[in-house]
């Protein structure tokens, strides 16, 4: 006898709002209602609720605040219902890896409680571009993945040797890599992937061997990002890494160099990239805008630097020769500190501006992390502290979250009293020059 499960308050969507003169409005659905299914199809997240009430007809099964259970039939047509969700995707899948460079596992107590959320939801992925591993999904979600067409993806791929990733990410089903990306690319999904590269694990001949593994699924996978580990002084207990040094990297460009050149006579498409860090750790120059396309993991840091040379050189062409005096300290990482120095050297040209960088040592994380994204304000307070000699500080806009808080916790507001100067952020040479030349 087959046997159904009963509903419970917490299936469904719940409604958040309604927006006037929709049909939702007209049906009579108000906020604190849910939203069960949409044409006999339970609708569990707001990916859901796109596909499903895509038709043209539609039979909504609508729980209300009072217990009743409402189904309303309506003719949408391209007409959107209206309704918005207080929580879009529900209860958010976690990571179930124990990967030996989890950055996440490398940082202390204290900071804010996001920062420790290890999401690995490939709704997320689909959604938000956030990378995945693929090691907690269900036939069942591979199956919903093909059916309502959740393209691209982004997955941490890491290595296509079985037993290698089963290991470096503690997880024996992180060894299904390559039949999972195999049914993806049967299903018509577009992927990106990510390496993260750990010298000693996953270079060499094991990096040749997962790049040929990868293209093989072209056009399916669209692009491999290859980006060296980021390693905090908090990374104990773990088995021992190191990052890469300069030779290193100036050997993966090169090789990387060589992937492209092939890649681009057999697909058409460069393929393989870099990530920016490699550019910068070995002292390379970064490709030109050409190599990179549509830039395909612009968020994973590939090419970033290349887009911000490209604006700081058609900017510079068309500064002032003159401003009102000023002085100003412009705040960065290790990692960028060569490319903010060059930006300064010709801002240092323009009569009445005197600018002066700080590079900010990580002493947070540790030396070996040099991004400015991840500078806090503990280390910017010990390292510049309060000056008189200063008008205005500029901060990358990439440290602060939501355009407020650092990582251990300053907020921007905090920092400036701390220091007794006014900060603004930036997050490109155009806003820097906005603010520094015209403000």
């Amino acid at each position: 006898m087959a046997r159904t499960r009963k509903r419970t308050k917490r299936d469904g969507l719940r409604v958040g709002k309604v927006l006037p003169g929709s049909i939702a409005a007209e049906l009579g659905i108000e906020p604190g209602d849910r939203l069960l299914a949409v044409n006999d199809k339970p609708v569990n997240d707001i990916i859901d609720y796109r596909f499903w009430a895509a038709d043209d007809h539609l039979d909504i099964l609508i729980a209300k605040r009072t217990g009743e259970r409402w189904l309303c039939t309506v003719d949408a047509g391209a007409e959107p219902l209206g309704l918005q969700f207080t929580s879009p995707f529900g209860r958010v899948r976690r990571c179930q890896n124990r990967c030996l460079f989890c950055f996440i596992d490398q940082m202390p107590p204290g900071l804010r409680r996001s920062l420790y959320v290890k999401d690995d939801d490939y709704r997320l992925s689909f959604w938000e571009g956030n990378f995945i591993t693929l090691t907690n999904l269900r036939q069942a979600d591979l199956e919903r993945i093909a059916e309502q067409r959740l393209s691209p993806l982004y997955v941490s791929v890491h290595t296509t040797d079985p037993e290698l990733r089963a290991y470096m990410m503690g997880n024996r089903r992180a060894k299904l890599i390559m039949e999972q990306l195999d049914y993806l690319r049967a299903a018509g999904i577009k992927i990106h992937a990510q390496i993260v590269l750990c010298p000693g694990l996953n270079d060499g001949p094991v990096l040749e061997r997962t790049v040929r593994d990868l293209a093989s699924l072209w056009p399916a996978v669209q692009s491999i990002a290859i980006v060296p580990v980021g390693l905090t002084r908090f990374h104990t207990g773990l088995r021992p890494l190191r990052a890469p040094d300069k030779t290193e990297m100036r050997r993966l460009v090169e090789q990387v160099t060589v992937w492209q050149n092939s890649f681009k006579g057999l697909y058409g498409t460069p393929l393989v990239y870099a990530g920016d860090e490699c550019y910068l750790l070995g002292g390379v120059p970064v490709p030109a805008r050409e190599l990179y396309g549509d830039f395909p993991q612009l968020e994973n840091g590939v090419g970033l630097v290349r887009l911000f040379l490209d604006e700081w050189q058609n900017i510079a062409l068309n500064l002032p020769c003159k401003v009102p005096f000023r002085r100003i300290t412009l705040i960065t990482g290790e990692l960028a500190a060569p490319l903010i120095n060059e930006m300064a050297n010709r801002l240092h040209q323009v009569k009445g501006l005197f600018l002066e960088v700080a590079v900010i040592k990580n002493n947070f994380f540790g030396g070996t992390i040099t991004a400015a994204g991840l500078l806090t304000g503990a280390d910017i307070l010990a390292q510049i502290g309060p000056t008189a000699y200063t008008d205005l500080i500029v901060m990358p806009s990439q440290a602060v979250k939501n355009g407020q808080v650092l990582l251990d916790g300053f907020t921007v507001e905090q920092l400036a009293r701390s220091l007794k100067t006014p900060i603004a952020l930036a997050r490109d040479p155009a806003e820097l020059v906005e603010i520094i030349v015209n403000t």
